[in-house]
């Protein structure tokens, strides 16, 4: 499973934090920060999402209210949102 953030996307809600500790805030910013991750070209930023935390990295993406993260799995098929 692979999980996408869209930083610039994110209001700063920090609802993703309180679901999955992959995500910490950046107050200073105004933003949450996926731990672990790689930013790609078109600034979102990537990682994998190790099969023990695969339920939580699902909360968090279903608690963002603007659609920051989006959770693919395996296959490359997006599960949420």
């Amino acid at each position: 499973m692979r999980v996408e953030f869209d930083e610039d996307t994110c209001i700063g809600m920090y609802q993703c934090v309180a679901e999955w500790d992959a995500f910490e805030e950046d107050k200073a910013r105004g933003k949450a920060v996926l731990e672990g991750s790689d930013e790609t070209e078109d600034g979102v930023f990537v990682r994998e999402v190790p099969e023990d935390e695969e339920l939580d990295a699902k909360f968090a993406a279903r608690t963002c209210p603007v659609d920051a993260i989006t959770i693919y799995d395996d296959d490359g098929e997006q599960l949420i949102p």
